[in-house]
This record gives C-alpha cells, sequence and structure tokens, in this order.
C-alpha cells in the first residue's frame, strides 16, 4: 500500500482503470512485440486476440482488459505492472509518446492544425522537431495566457487526484464521522441544533453579526475560539455547511497556506468535510445501495433525505458513488451563458480545456444537458438527457438552482451502460455533440455567416477579473486589514 497527498491509503497493484495511459501502453507493447521479432497478427494469435483489436491498442486508443494484458504480458516476457508503469526506453519512444498525447489533446484539436501519423517512417530528426515546436507553441500561449496561471494549473493538479481517488478520501470521512458522534448524531438531517452541540462541545461559541467583512462567509476568533456567521445569511449558502466549513479548517489542522495550491486543497477538504457531516456515510450509502437495487437512483431523493441543497447531493454523490457502487460519474456547474465554473469525471467525459488542462472557465458544449436544461419549460425540476460524445454515450440528470451570481445547472452523469440504474433512463430526450470540432456548437452556421459575416460588431462585456492578478495575502481575495478591525471591534462582546 502507499500513502496519497492527504494521508489516504491506495494499493499499489496494476489494474487497468480511467486513468491508465493508454497512448504509453500501446506504444511499449508496440516496442516489445517488435524487440520479439513478432507480427501484430503473429502476437494476436498467442494472445487469442484479433490482430484489429490489437492494432487499436497499440495505437492508444482502446484500454485492454486486464485477462488480455495478463495475456500480452505473458507472450513478450514482462509484467503487467511493468505494462501499465513503465518510463519509455529509448528517446525516440519518448518522443513518439509525447506527440501522440500532444495531437490527442482537446486544446490541440481546437486549435484546427493538421495532425502527423506517427509511425516508423517519421525520422527521429522529424520527430524531435515537431515536438520542440509543440512545446515552444505551448510556452508562448502560457506567457499570452490570463493572469489567474496559477489558479487554473492548481486546479488541474488538485482534479487530478480526486480523480485518481475516486473523489473519495476516508480520512475525510472519519473526521467528519467522529464530529457527528461528538454532537450525538443518530438519523436523518443533520440539524443546526446538532451542528451547535458539536462546535459547542469543539470549545467554539458561534456569534452571529451583520458588519462581517464583504470578503468573506465566516470568520473565526482564533485567541478567543469564536465563529463569526453573518445575520442574514444569503440564500445560496446553506449555513449549515458555512459553518462546518470553518470548523473543518480547526478539525483539520489546517495552517495558514503557503501558496494558491495549498489554499485551493484546503478549500475543497473543507467543502468535502462539509458535505460528510450533513450526508454521513454510514446513513448514505445503504439509502443509495437500497435505491441502486431497486434501479431507482435519484439525485431529487437524495436531497430531500438529507434536507440539502442539489449541489451538495450532487457532489456528495460523487464521493461515494465509486467507491460504494461501482458508479463512475461526472459532474458540472455550468452558468446560463455557458460557462463551465466546477467540474469532475472518473467515466472518460471529455470536458473542454485550456491548454494547461484546466476545464472552469471553458464554455460547455451547447449540446450537453448542462446548456440543453435552460431551453426546458421547467428548469426547476430534474432534466435527463442521454449524449453521443466521441468520447462515448453519456447519461445525465440535470436542473438548475438559483444564486446570487445567476442561475446555474448542477448536473450528474454516468457512461450508458450505467444508465440503469437511475430513474430517468427511460428519457426520450438525446442529442449528439462532436466537440471540440468547432463545427459542432462553436462556429455559426454557413447560412448566418455568408450574411453576418463582417457585419456584426458586438459591444463585448468586460471580464475585469481576468485581467486581474491573483490577490496577495495567505488566504487570496480577503481584506485582512478589514479582517482583522472587524475582530477588533468585536474583542470586547
Amino acid at each position: 500500500m502507499t500513502t496519497s497527498a492527504w494521508g489516504t491509503e491506495e494499493p499499489t497493484s496494476a489494474e487497468p482503470s480511467g486513468s491508465t495511459d493508454l497512448i504509453g501502453l500501446g506504444r511499449r507493447i508496440r516496442s516489445l512485440r517488435k524487440d520479439r521479432g513478432l507480427t501484430l497478427a503473429e502476437l494476436a494469435d498467442r494472445t487469442g486476440t484479433a490482430a484489429s483489436q490489437l492494432s487499436v491498442i497499440e495505437n492508444g486508443r482502446r484500454e485492454p482488459r486486464l485477462s488480455l494484458l495478463r495475456r500480452l504480458a505473458e507472450v513478450l516476457g514482462t509484467s503487467v505492472d511493468s505494462l501499465l508503469g513503465a518510463e519509455p526506453g529509448t528517446r525516440r519512444e519518448a518522443l513518439e509518446i509525447q506527440l501522440e498525447r500532444t495531437q490527442r489533446s482537446p486544446f490541440y484539436e481546437q486549435l484546427g492544425l493538421p495532425t502527423v501519423r506517427v509511425s516508423s517512417a517519421l525520422s527521429t530528426e522529424v520527430l524531435e522537431a515537431l515536438v520542440a515546436l509543440q512545446e515552444r507553441l505551448a510556452e508562448a500561449l502560457e506567457k499570452n495566457s490570463a493572469t489567474p496561471e496559477e489558479a487554473r494549473r492548481a486546479n488541474v493538479q488538485l482534479r487530478r487526484l480526486m480523480r485518481e481517488q475516486d473523489n473519495y478520501f476516508p480520512d475525510l470521512e472519519q473526521a467528519a464521522k467522529e464530529l457527528l458522534a461528538l454532537g450525538g448524531y443518530s438519523s436523518g438531517p443533520v440539524s443546526n441544533s446538532v451542528i451547535s452541540e458539536m462546535v459547542g462541545r469543539l470549545g467554539y461559541g458561534i456569534h452571529h453579526v451583520t458588519d462581517l467583512p464583504h470578503s468573506t462567509r465566516s470568520v473565526t476568533d482564533l485567541l478567543n475560539r469564536r465563529i463569526y456567521l453573518v445575520q442574514s445569511p444569503r440564500a445560496d449558502h446553506d449555513p449549515r455547511a458555512v459553518l462546518l466549513q470553518a470548523v473543518g479548517h480547526q478539525v483539520l489542522g489546517h495552517q495558514p497556506p503557503k501558496d494558491y495550491a495549498e489554499f485551493l486543497a484546503q478549500r475543497v477538504q473543507t467543502n468535502y468535510f462539509a458535505a460528510a457531516v450533513m450526508l454521513p456515510e454510514d446513513k448514505t450509502v445503504p439509502f443509495l445501495l437500497e435505491a441502486k437495487k431497486d434501479r431507482d437512483l435519484f439525485l431529487e431523493d437524495l436531497k430531500d433525505r438529507f434536507a440539502v441543497s442539489h449541489e451538495t447531493a450532487g457532489h456528495r454523490f460523487t464521493n461515494l458513488a465509486t467507491r460504494h457502487l461501482g458508479i463512475r460519474t461526472h459532474f458540472h456547474k455550468v452558468h446560463s451563458s455557458g460557462v463551465i465554473h466546477k467540474a469532475y469525471e472518473n467515466n472518460g467525459l471529455a470536458f473542454p480545456t485550456d491548454h494547461t488542462g484546466a476545464i472552469e472557465g471553458q464554455m460547455s458544449c451547447r449540446k450537453w444537458s448542462g446548456r440543453t436544461v435552460f431551453d426546458q419549460p421547467n428548469q426547476f425540476t430534474a432534466f435527463a438527457q442521454y449524449t453521443d460524445t466521441p468520447s462515448g454515450t453519456y447519461w445525465c440528470s440535470t436542473r438548475t438552482e438559483l444564486s446570487s451570481q445567476g442561475v446555474f445547472s448542477i448536473g450528474v452523469g454516468v457512461a450508458f451502460t450505467d444508465a440503469r440504474w437511475f430513474r430517468g433512463r427511460d428519457t426520450p430526450h438525446r442529442t449528439v455533440s462532436t466537440c471540440p470540432d468547432p463545427s459542432c456548437c462553436r462556429r455559426p452556421p454557413e447560412e448566418l455567416s455568408r450574411v453576418w459575416a463582417g457585419h456584426a460588431w458586438p459591444n463585448t462585456r468586460a471580464h475585469s477579473h481576468v485581467l486581474a492578478a491573483l490577490p496577495e495575502g495567505a488566504f487570496p481575495g480577503v481584506d485582512e486589514r478589514e479582517v482583522y478591525e472587524f475582530l477588533q471591534a468585536h474583542d470586547g462582546a
């Protein structure tokens, strides 16, 4: 066993998964086959599979089953672990993998550049030149990208960790379980009184005020062990969640973050912790398992059972679905403008990304349910849809929620084969998305372009936050002077 970044134990035995490097795996199989002097047909014959199937695997287009991997490893005289985890054997192999991986990225497709077939016909010198050219292009894009580059990169790394863990973190689950026991929780929705009891037993007092600093949701006075909350909580922030997030920093032993990556990780951990308290694992999992047995999983039922928002229910479902239900999922939160605010997947759905791999801030495909739900006559009930995409067919249940920042769609979805466990699987709604192909939904139809190309001049809305540098200080975006003045004013209360 190994330990993850958040103290989670992970199995070390190799097994194909959604995070397998298919391009690297395919290249290693091809290299070993050629080293052994085997043709594709000969290897297919020895492993009992079709040559066409092996070709697709060698080209990094399909993930082989574990049983086939074992046969390949045996015939090629290696181990499954070596096939899955070995570094490229030669400089040329590394170049081929890098070129292939870059050309298959969504961002490369969006640039509309032609792809080069990677084969033995390409000289090593040409490979070197192509890879170097792509690296220089990436560097140029980084220099020209918006100033919150650090935030996007940190978010990409964090989402990669979440994907590797299937968005399940046992240490955070245990911390939530211990706090629930401290408050005497037994069953049902976790009430304000239960949470207040928990906080009191931790030695903190709760104080509601009307002058909370505008850049904060709560302020914790560590000297006097007080947690300050706004007197009139905004409708889009559950006051229980805000309080639990404040408590979470102390329960989880957080220190002032050293950089934006640590700040972002702490925020995600406290959000996870708050959801794990409001939807306890030992109560939520049996509820979900019973619904799966009846083929009646429905996010609205989870929301109503524990009296939480649709977004919190969706986040919590992604925490538990893969670990306890064996279901891989995706989650998205999309603004009515089409901009993706949050996203997660471990089921292979290809979200749009920029050249850093960041999803947040990208435009969602108009054919996905995160956008089509806004066209429905009743947006505030669950809307189910199947979407055919280049990476497969996915089913998604989506509904909208109103917040102070506008209307957002919240969606949780699964691959086509897992839709059978969900209520709404019989939906007649189905779309076809070819994104990132620009002709899918980004490029104007030819008949409109013929009429309006060169005759439109939109006055764009200024996105000043794109031009702004990341806020300074340990807690980005927080006015520390305002916070200190607030605490001083309430110190004698």
